[in-house]
């Protein structure tokens, strides 16, 4: 029987991917979301054992194939030290010790001389202001990364199916109402009673005693009145005949109910939410800055893996252009949207062909020390790259770097 340590394994659970390290006192495994995963490849240019290459994104991706993930990962290779789910900005990659996730080297790492101030993290900047938030739709429709959460009551009319104990609209804001009767001129015909469900027109035992038509008044209102029923709609006001009602609403709080968030770690940081929000209630900062160029003209045409497979969303097939206005021009087959772009890459390494799309980026958000390995890594990362995917081993791609300026 072999009882070396290490032991080395993988193998597909579902979504996942699953590497796993045995050792003789415990247990070390990397799992990569082969579904969360965009292929942007941040991770193979920060694995410092270069555990980690491309796979067929594009085709992953699309669906294509059902064998591969974007990236695959050398589970011999790999020193399980968390760099990877560090860098991973969408965050598809998990490390667990003994079935604890943990993060290594964010501890101490000596074998890349990472001592107690740890690895440097993205600082990210997702913010949003609940006093101007006015908690509307539109940050989690645009989301492309469904990283709203909206924890807002569910009320009548608001969807377009029926919602289970849905609230009245009414109710969505905070109002304080007014009902008064002058009893004086009302004639206690109850014709307002009859057509409200919030008064009540309550008249005492008919007695030939004093042959009156009496009522069972309130002190406050002069008729009993539930002000939870009541909508304010002053159909009451309207209809009295002796015009002896009156009905006052004041607006307490115009806010509806609830909160809207960001969920941290499925947000890209793309904008798509900031810079769509009617009250300018969002922050968000770009992880990444750069700059990306689409060279239409090279591309085929009738392909769209990169629009396909864009996490951002920021990449579109243009409108077509009617031909009297193109005054001469070639019509452009895709574009981009630099507004939306985070510089992740996942396009440049999904496109079959050369040249169509650059990508550099220039910049990073991060909070803690630029350690000796994560300068590395950034030189990396900023290395600018254009696209040519070429599979040199079956199952692997590699990218086309350009030179530097």
């Amino acid at each position: 029987m072999n009882t070396l340590f290490p032991k080395f394994s993988k193998k597909r659970d579902g979504v996942n991917v699953v590497m796993e390290q045995r050792l003789l006192q415990s247990v070390n495994n990397l799992i990569l979301n082969s579904e969360t995963c965009t292929g942007c490849g941040i991770c193979v240019d920060a694995c410092p054992e270069e555990a980690i290459v491309l796979g067929l994104v594009g085709a992953a991706k699309r669906g294509a194939i059902d064998y591969a993930a974007p990236v695959d990962v050398d589970e011999v290779k790999c020193s399980y030290c968390g760099v990877c789910v560090v860098m991973c900005p969408f965050n598809a990659l998990a490390l667990k010790v003994d079935g604890v996730e943990k993060l290594p080297i964010l501890e101490k790492f000596p074998k890349y001389n990472i001592e107690q101030e740890g690895f440097p993290q993205y600082d990210m900047k997702a913010e949003i202001d609940n006093e101007k938030c006015v908690k509307c739709t539109i940050c989690e429709e645009v989301c492309p990364r469904d990283a709203i959460s909206r924890d807002v009551p569910a009320y009548e009319g608001t969807y377009k199916e029926p919602v289970a104990d849905a609230k009245e609209r009414q109710t969505a804001i905070k109002t304080k109402t007014t009902f008064k009767v002058d009893m004086e001129k009302c004639s206690l015909c109850g014709l307002c009673g009859a057509l409200c469900p919030a008064i009540t027109v309550k008249h005492k035992e008919f007695t030939a005693e004093t042959g009156k038509v009496e009522s069972v008044a309130e002190p406050n209102t002069g008729l009993p009145w539930d002000e939870t029923k009541c909508d304010t709609c002053k159909v009451c006001v309207e209809v009295c005949p002796e015009e002896c009602i009156t009905v006052e609403r004041e607006v307490i709080s115009d806010k509806v109910d609830g909160k809207v968030e960001i969920i941290q770690d499925n947000c890209c940081t793309c904008q798509w939410c900031s810079r769509n929000c009617p009250p300018e209630a969002i922050t968000i900062e770009k992880i990444f800055e750069g700059d990306i160029e689409f060279h239409a003209e090279k591309c085929p045409g009738g392909c769209s893996t990169c629009a396909d497979i864009c996490p951002a969303n920021a990449i579109y097939l243009p409108s077509v252009v009617p031909a009297a206005e193109m005054k001469g021009k070639v019509e452009p087959t895709i574009a981009v949207n630099k507004d939306f772009c985070m510089f992740c890459g996942a396009c440049v390494n999904a496109c079959p062909g050369e040249d169509i799309i650059i990508m550099q980026r220039t910049g990073i958000r991060i909070k803690g020390t630029e350690t000796d390995l994560f300068k590395k890594i950034k030189e990396k990362l900023f290395t600018k790259r254009t696209s040519k995917v070429k599979e040199d081993i079956t199952g692997q791609v590699s990218i086309k770097v350009m030179e530097k300026a």
